[in-house]
């Protein structure tokens, strides 16, 4: 690359963010997790320097390095294994290391993307780092692209070594990413100390772009680039249904997702003679969390009144089995894609107003809005849909028409060519 690399003592200046003071730095994490803008302060996509306008031809074949953790394959898995698929099309090839080589290398669809597993042994563990460089180097990768808070740790280090610019991927915000305020505070700790030096920040949403804003980095730097996802195979027209209305919640389950909240709105409706059943699609976090979400489901009476179906690769044969998709996330949504592939199937969603939602869902033309935790406005909100007084093929045709027009896969992989043609100067 024609750069100089690195000496191996540089690996230890990443050790500097746990003892120099960051607790009180621009990175400190909020004490109130549920902090939300009021529903009228819905950002929208017109904010300036959010969107990119797509190269209109591509000079050359572009080679990045995607860096992703790999224990899972929820919604920020997804964009990588989409961005693998469609960024050929704009003249970038795509590789991956995965440094928690669990669940995302085989669940993942676009297998003709390199994969190299190489395990990291704890959040600091930087023996990889070299091994990144010596990747790059020999593979002739052009950019280094990380999506989590510890593969930028790596990424960023071994693409200065190897000459390369740094691109950091923002899918939520890290301060707001669980109800450990001790793991909150390391993640945003850590992202904030390697992402500062970052060539280029994508954001999957306006309220990310602002949220790194607020925490310091350049707004010239953080360019918004929306998730997508492919257009539907699901297009014969929605109708609401006779019978008994099935509620969908797709998720990796745990406790920002608010599951809690959606089985007490259950059990409100049905309490109500509300025809309503629960199909719940997605693993758990862990044992002790699953353990405690039956253990409510039992106390509730709701037991016969879920199907939990677990985790499944196919997410839109699941939605082609709910009437209406329910995300009662509790915070830390960037851009929700099982929100996106709903909209793209027709299928109208109640959601949280939180973080990116309301950029996706607005409020009576493609979905419902609630206040996140509000048990009464959810299961009210549901039920207006269910008994009609809320137009069920309106919110099914607006969805699609949304979806169609913003946040498409091919133009997310447009959006990220480009930022990829502007670190590279090209």
């Amino acid at each position: 690359m024609g750069s100089r690399a690195l000496p191996d003592s540089e690996i230890s200046w990443m050790t500097l963010p746990l003892i120099s003071g960051l607790a009180n730095g621009p990175f400190a994490v909020e004490p109130d997790l549920n902090r939300t803008a009021p529903l009228s302060a819905a950002p929208g996509f017109g904010t300036t320097a959010t969107r990119l306008a797509p190269s209109a031809a591509p000079s050359k074949s572009i080679f990045a390095l995607h860096l992703v953790n790999g224990e899972h394959y929820s919604g920020a898995e997804r964009v990588q294994d989409l961005l693998a698929r469609q960024l050929p099309r704009f003249g970038c090839e795509v590789g991956f290391v995965c440094v928690k080589p669990q669940r995302f290398p085989n669940a993942r669809e676009t297998k003709t993307a390199p994969l190299v597993e190489m395990p990291m042994h704890g959040r600091f563990d930087f023996r990889i780092v070299k091994k990144i460089e010596k990747l790059c180097r020999e593979e002739d990768y052009d950019v280094i692209h990380a999506h989590t808070p510890r593969t930028a740790l790596v990424g960023r280090m071994a693409a200065r070594r190897a000459g390369v610019p740094f691109v950091y991927h923002v899918h939520s915000p890290a301060g707001r990413d669980s109800t450990r305020r001790w793991f909150n505070w390391i993640n945003a700790t850590a992202e904030w100390a390697v992402v500062r030096g970052a060539d280029r920040l994508i954001a999957v949403s306006p309220s990310l772009r602002d949220y790194m804003i607020e925490r310091g980095i350049p707004a010239e730097r953080i360019v918004c680039v929306p998730n997508g996802v492919p257009h539907s195979m699901l297009t014969a027209e929605r109708r609401r249904p006779t019978a008994t209305w099935t509620l969908g919640a797709v998720a990796l389950f745990r406790p920002r997702k608010g599951i809690e909240t959606l089985l007490e709105a259950l059990a409100m409706l049905r309490s109500r003679n509300v025809n309503v059943r629960l199909r719940a699609v997605g693993g758990f976090e862990s044992n002790v969390y699953q353990a405690e979400v039956l253990s409510l489901a039992e106390r509730l009476d709701v037991v016969d009144a879920i199907d939990w179906i677990g985790f499944t690769r196919n997410v839109n044969r699941e939605l082609a089995k709910m009437h209406l998709l329910v995300l009662p996330s509790l915070f830390g949504e960037g851009l929700p894609m099982v929100v996106l592939e709903a909209m793209a199937a027709g299928l109208p969603v109640v959601a949280s107003h939180v973080d990116g939602v309301p950029e996706a869902v607005i409020h009576r033309e493609t979905g419902l809005l609630v206040e996140p935790g509000s048990v009464s406005q959810l299961a009210r909100s549901i039920e207006e849909i269910v008994s009609g007084e809320v137009d069920y093929a309106k919110l099914s045709a607006g969805a699609r028409e949304r979806h169609t027009a913003r946040f498409s896969d091919t133009t997310m992989a447009a959006g990220v060519a480009e930022v990829y043609r502007q670190v590279l100067g090209q």
